[in-house]
């Protein structure tokens, strides 16, 4: 799997990408990235990549021409991807969903928005990450790309995958490590009773209580 990325921040997911499980997945050729920094492609001598909005307000807007001529220098775009608030909210399902895309195309916002045609032609889907708002795309361009990361086969172990919050609509389990007591505070018995098959029961009905306690509206359907 291929990840472009049209960023302003480039060094930002140089930096992530150098961590831990992500290292690791580059390494063993799990996925490939590629990263435009928009600013490249900029308008003039000061490389001017926004402008203000016509009929005015406040903040700077993403002009056209720099987004569609960095677009256009990725060679496969495969599904475009713009991150917004108007956006499908990103889910376990859409995550697993997007992982069987070969190429995904991440375009990321700055400022106060992008101008409105780019949007209209070239991007195929927007994707939010919650009703809020963030001071640009790639923080919830990152939570993107980890998010569908996991899903891709080897990046993590299967069991542990399936054990995650939000499979079969149910949070996870609690975790519990030394010590064992702590300020009055003990690990549940059962973890440490050596019995695996009640360790299970007790774990899968705890994913039910804790779904009904912290997230009642995933068991709706259920």
């Amino acid at each position: 799997m291929k990840f472009n990325i049209i960023t302003l921040i480039p060094e930002l997911y140089e930096t992530y990408f150098n961590f831990s499980v992500f290292y690791n997945a580059l390494k063993n050729r799990l996925f490939s990235y590629e990263i435009k920094n928009l600013r490249d492609f900029g308008l003039g001598i000061h490389k001017k990549v926004d402008d203000y909005p016509y009929g005015g307000g406040i903040g700077m807007i993403l002009r056209i021409e720099p987004l569609v001529n960095c677009l256009n220098s990725f060679l496969e775009k495969g599904k475009v991807i713009f991150l917004s608030p108007r956006g499908k909210t990103l889910n376990q399902n859409l995550a697993k969903d997007l992982s069987q895309e070969p190429i995904l195309t991440i375009v990321n916002g700055r400022y106060e928005g992008v101008d409105e045609r780019f949007i209209e032609k070239y991007v195929d889907t927007c994707i939010s990450i919650g009703d809020f708002i963030l001071t640009g795309g790639d923080p919830a361009a990152l939570a993107l790309i980890d998010s569908v990361l996991r899903h891709i086969p080897g990046f993590l172990e299967e069991d542990a995958l399936k054990e995650e919050s939000f499979e079969d609509q149910l949070l996870e389990y609690p975790h519990y490590t030394r010590p064992y007591e702590y300020e009055g505070m003990k690990v549940p018995d059962i973890l440490i009773s050596g019995n695996h098959k009640e360790i299970e029961k007790w774990r899968k009905q705890k994913r039910i209580d804790m779904t009904k306690k912290y997230r009642p509206d995933l068991l709706k359907d259920k």
